[in-house]
């Protein structure tokens, strides 16, 4: 069967569970993506996130059309997207924090008085120097990222909106630079602490 406009909800699902047809997430997508979208947007308050929401949901549904029994799709799939968005935000908060909490760490150790080791000692200014051209070998999409987020403290959703990259490319380049910039400070002998204070002042 290859038009599924005219059968429902749960029939499409049954069908789904039975030969694993991809046309039939196709049809559901089609039916609710307006729905997700907008359930997203409640949530996440941005566009691109949510747009990026109703792409996660359905690539989910492959799987999960097959290992839940659904009863009501419609009310199914507003749990699911209300569910994804939570779990969304708690990360956002998490990641966030962390960032806050590295900040605070580094503060009360510069309060501990080795400021002086790290600024007014010749070599260890080489040292910084060396990082910041760390920095600039890592390709366009990290090194801005990394900076935003580590050095002005931005979320990744404000990333997002700042240079238009969509969420997931914003995550992997934070990621992705963040690795490339430890092999490359490694490889030029800069020391753990050197690094925190390069990238979160």
């Amino acid at each position: 069967m290859s038009n599924y406009r005219d059968i429902s909800d749960n029939q499409l699902i049954t069908l789904y569970k039975e030969n694993h047809n991809k046309e039939i997430v196709g049809e559901l997508y089609k039916r609710y993506t307006k729905f997700v979208f907008l359930i997203s947007m409640k949530y996440l308050k941005n566009e691109e996130e949510s747009k990026d929401s109703v792409m996660l949901i359905f690539e989910k549904l492959f799987t999960d059309l097959s290992n839940h029994q659904i009863d009501n799709f419609k009310s199914w799939l507003y749990m699911v997207t209300r569910n994804h968005c939570l779990m969304y935000l708690r990360k956002e908060q998490s990641d966030f924090k962390k960032t806050q909490d590295l900040k605070k760490d580094y503060e009360n150790f510069m309060e501990n008085d080795l400021n002086s080791h790290l600024i007014e000692n010749e070599t260890e200014e080489v040292k910084i120097e060396s990082i910041h051209d760390a920095v600039s070998q890592l390709n366009k999409e990290q090194k801005e990222c990394v900076k935003l987020f580590y050095m002005e403290g931005k979320s990744y959703s404000e990333i997002a909106d700042l240079t238009n990259y969509p969420i997931k490319k914003v995550k992997s380049s934070i990621q992705n630079g963040k690795r490339n910039l430890k092999i490359i400070l490694t490889k030029a002998g800069i020391s753990a602490l050197i690094v925190i204070y390069v990238i979160i002042t």
